[in-house]
């Protein structure tokens, strides 16, 4: 699968691009039918080169009538010189053996796999079958042997392998392992109880395509898609297509009453995180403005995401509020989180939320919001910052960096404090905590990359003039990147 970087001619909009090699699923629960529904789901465009047809259903594969390496040459040579992919990524998924045990690739193919394909990947995904297939058919049983496994396979050549432990019988988890060459990652989420996972796979690895075509780094990129897959699972859980023993799942989640559309959903970006704006109720109070009123300055002033912080009101209020303040940022395309209540968040669909440490976990959020809001997490810790990625976090917001009079008895980190948490966490990092104009440009000179704006109080809404100050720190802001 490859990514491509439309150029971006006057007026017209610039779409990530996965081209995905693959067979025909005749069911439609796998192959390039799989790749296609899940790269939509995803926000992407996908072409595709057929090499295979099928006949399969639910019950099994009928029949396999191969593409000959002409044609796949021709497929490619009409999508390639019209298309113009930049390739950046591959990612590689040897289907050998699906989810169901169907042998789908010959003994014959393995040399093929191991010399030529594989040393070109920069991700291969393997099931705990098709690993042991590449290492000689020595069975994985335990974490400790994807771990091994990984490591042999990384050996061929792919600069990544995640070896799939969905189907590992000593994990109550669904347990995937991740080599890099260096370190090992564990990604773990909950083992949806369904038949219907037909296609798991080609979905993973094309959800990690997808996101790799968005921008997103080889890690972030597993953890949205693993996350994804599991959503999706768990919402087709009890659908029924086809009368055989293994099923598709609801790659859109559309197919029930009240569905959620993923492919209207802003996605996430780090680079929201510029300048993060956190509105404050006795701050507009004492300046007599509304929150919505709050809100619309900052964004003209050039707020990149808004966080709305209410202590003091009631929770009926609050909603029709925040009901008002998303319809002002999603007309500006700027994200809004809701700061802790989740109910709100869920109510008025906001984009996400945000938590602290004494919060509802970040897991638990992930759980109830699914896998496209954005969860962010308060962390002043290295520790903090890996609980926040394994529990599923988008970002991390580290401090205070400097004393605040918004929050009581809060201990602050310091400028060595924020550098150490940064170099340790996996996650973007939003800095919160009495930064202002006076002092943004050394927060934002750390020399760290995932770094990634800061988180503004009183500096924004303590002010006469919200716009003019968002302006104003904006411009220090981007003065230092």
């Amino acid at each position: 699968m490859h990514k491509e970087e439309e150029l971006k001619p006057s007026g017209r909009v610039r779409v990530p691009h996965v081209l995905t090699v693959a067979g025909s699923d005749s069911g439609a629960g796998a192959g390039i039918q799989a790749d296609m529904k899940a790269c939509a789901a995803r926000g992407v465009y996908c072409s595709t080169v057929i090499t295979a047809v099928t006949a399969q259903n639910t019950v099994g594969v009928q029949g396999v009538n191969i593409v000959t390496e002409d044609f796949v040459r021709e497929q490619l040579k009409s999508v390639l010189s019209d298309m113009r992919p930049d390739v950046e990524a591959l990612v590689v998924d040897p289907v050998m053996v699906s989810t169901s045990g169907d042998v789908l690739a010959g003994s014959s193919i393995l040399a093929s796999f191991r010399e030529e394909l594989l040393p070109l990947a920069d991700i291969v995904t393997p099931n705990l079958r098709e690993a042991s297939a590449l290492l000689g058919g020595s069975p994985l049983e335990t974490v400790a042997d994807m771990h091994s496994a990984a490591k042999s396979i990384h050996n061929f050549g792919p600069r990544n392998v995640l070896v799939k432990g969905g189907d590992l019988p000593s994990s109550s988890d669904a347990v995937d392992v991740l080599f890099d060459g260096k370190d090992f990652y564990e990604f773990r989420s909950t083992r949806v109880n369904t038949s219907n996972t037909h296609g798991t796979g080609c979905t993973l690895a094309s959800s990690i395509a997808a996101e790799l075509a968005r921008g997103s780094p080889v890690l972030s990129a597993i953890k949205i898609a693993k996350r994804y897959v599991e959503s999706a699972l768990d919402y087709g859980k009890d659908i029924l297509i086809g009368g055989g023993r293994q099923g598709p799942f609801d790659h859109l989640m559309k197919l029930k009453d009240g569905a959620l559309n993923l492919c209207a959903r802003r996605l996430f970006s780090p680079n929201d995180l510029l300048l993060y704006a956190v509105t404050d109720s006795k701050m507009n109070k004492k300046w007599g403005r509304s929150m919505s009123d709050a809100v619309k300055s900052a964004i003209e002033g050039g707020a990149t995401i808004v966080q709305l912080r209410e202590k003091d009101a009631n929770t009926r209020d609050f909603l029709e509020a925040a009901k008002t303040c998303l319809e002002i940022c999603r007309s500006h395309g700027v994200p809004l989180l809701i700061n802790d209540r989740i109910d709100i968040a869920l109510a008025c669909d906001a984009d996400g939320v945000h938590v602290g440490q004494s919060d509802m976990p970040a897991r638990v959020a992930r759980t109830i919001l699914g896998p496209d809001k954005i969860i962010g997490v308060s962390c002043k810790t290295p520790e903090q910052a890996e609980k926040a990625w394994i529990d599923g976090a988008d970002y991390i917001g580290c401090g205070g960096v400097y004393p605040t009079n918004t929050k009581e008895n809060n201990v602050t980190v310091g400028l060595e404090g924020l550098k150490t948490v940064c170099l340790e966490s996996k996650l973007p990092v939003v800095a919160i905590g009495g930064i202002g104009i006076s002092n943004a440009r050394p927060v934002m000179e750390l020399g760290v990359p995932n770094l990634k704006g800061v988180a503004v109080v009183s500096a924004l809404f303590d002010r006469e003039s919200v716009s003019t100050e968002t302006q104003k720190l904006l411009k220090v802001i981007k003065g230092s990147t």
